[in-house]
């Protein structure tokens, strides 16, 4: 291939940040440009927002600036609308509002994942997803938020509404982001007066007959106990069929309502697939070769959740690699390699990982994990939690600050203020410059979206 390949990549997640990063160091000088194409100017590491959003980490900590780390490749703000294979282009919508194409000789396709949603009144309006820093900070605020207003109320009604936090969805997202919310909801409750942790009601409600199948099924019922241990209510084969105005409804009668509703129930390929011409299996994936290869597609590769990749470690011919980021950040490496083999035309390898297993936690010093069979929790599995994904975060910039921040949250204590300012911060200016000043929210709000990345890493 030409010297000074033009090579693009689609999403700025695990698999389109690892790929470009192993890029500029496996190329040589001239042989490539890479651009690399996302909405947001950051990667983030999603394992850590359930602790972002409860305080022991600063949420800017565990997102990872592109242009930072990425500094042989060139970076476009913006959210690619169409990809025309056929005559090699990608359409993008730039940060600043005008339109480009860019052209390719090499594609890669990780535009990763959005929350998979279902028609139930009310979601769109009172649900908020849990996938991006901006929700985290959101719901750490809001969560809070609810303390306040329900400490200054007298209607019975109306403080048990406040109170009242219900998730949605029982894997890693929302059983990790129930537990951390929750432990730092009953943590800040020592600094209200009239509020303790029995007037907190915590809800989390999932559709199969377990929770986080990841870590088998006896860690999955440990998991459970410690939950119910927390005063955590969990519905088990049960499905949310209303939740208009926060008045939640579910399928085996019950009925309550609740001002905090964290929707974490699965996520389906970025639907900007629906406007290309990339071949695609039943559930919208991108078929691809166990070499990461399009299907029928020499020079364009994908990876992560919006690709269908083949499993080579199993025995059934049809099985494919689950969409988590375990495979997602393997995968970006095979897939670099791939893009460096393919340009200097020698043959490619297939991409093969067994799954090695999960960790998860539960809270403060709680945790679940299940490595190569052997199972561990409570502070151990917890411990762990910890250490493998901190050594999993890009860069030693944001290891080192992420272990400065639990040192301090350790030693100093969590920081329990909501900064509900930042969701509407020209409010107060509006009140005194004359302009009419937006009503104060009395449920959930969901902050303008962020581009989903991928699911949850695991160990």
């Amino acid at each position: 291939m030409a010297r000074n390949a033009r090579i693009v990549v689609v999403g700025g997640g695990y698999v389109g940040m690892y790929t470009a990063l192993r890029l500029q160091k496996k190329l040589r000088r001239g042989e490539a440009e890479v651009t690399v194409i996302d909405p947001q100017p950051h990667m983030t590491y999603q394992p850590f927002l359930p602790e972002a959003a409860a305080g022991s980490i600063e949420p800017r900590h565990v997102v990872v600036p592109l242009r930072k780390v990425l500094k042989k490749c060139h970076h476009l703000t913006g959210r690619v609308t169409k990809i025309n294979h056929a005559t090699r282009e990608v359409t993008v919508e730039l940060a600043a509002g005008n339109v480009t194409t860019v052209s390719y000789e090499v594609l890669v396709v990780a535009p990763g994942s959005v929350a998979r949603t279902l028609p139930i009144p009310g979601l769109a309006e009172v649900g908020i997803a849990f996938k991006t820093v901006g929700e985290a900070i959101y719901l750490r605020n809001h969560v809070l938020s609810r303390l306040d207003a329900a400490a200054t109320t007298i209607d019975p009604e109306l403080r048990q509404r406040l109170l009242t936090f219900l998730v949605v969805g029982g894997g890693y997202a929302g059983v990790e982001a129930l537990a951390e919310l929750q432990d730092m909801a009953v943590y800040a409750t020592r600094y209200y007066e009239n509020i303790a942790p029995e007037d907190m009601r915590w809800v989390l409600v999932e559709a199969a007959g377990r929770i986080m199948p990841e870590v088998g099924p006896k860690m999955g019922v440990y998991t459970v106990k410690r939950l119910l241990d927390v005063g955590i209510e969990v519905y088990l084969d049960t499905r949310v069929k209303s939740m208009e105005g926060g008045h939640v409804v579910l399928d085996d009668g019950t009925e309550f309502d609740a001002d905090t509703i964290v929707w974490t129930a699965g996520v389906k390929p970025n639907p900007m697939l629906d406007n290309t011409d990339l071949p695609r299996d039943d559930r919208g994936r991108i078929e691809c070769s166990s070499a990461l290869q399009v299907e029928g597609m020499p020079g364009v590769f994908s990876a992560g959740d919006c690709a269908s990749v083949p499993d080579l470690s199993k025995d059934d011919p049809a099985a494919k690699t689950s969409p988590s980021a375990q495979h997602a950040v393997r995968q970006a490496k095979v897939l670099a390699d791939n893009i460096v083999a393919h340009l200097r035309e020698k043959p490619l390898v297939p991409y093969k990982h067994s799954y090695a297993g999960s960790v998860a936690s539960l809270g403060l010093y709680k945790g679940v994990a299940e490595i190569y069979g052997i199972k561990l929790r409570g502070i151990v599995a917890w411990f762990m939690h910890r250490t493998y994904h901190v050594s999993r975060m890009p860069t030693w910039n944001r290891r080192i600050r992420i272990v400065f921040d639990w040192t301090g949250a350790l030693i100093l204590q969590r920081e329990v203020v909501s900064l509900g300012q930042i969701n509407d911060p020209k409010a107060d200016f509006s009140r005194v410059a004359g302009g009419r000043p937006r009503p104060l929210p009395t449920s959930v709000e969901t902050p303008p979206a962020e581009p989903a990345t991928t699911t949850r890493p695991v160990a």
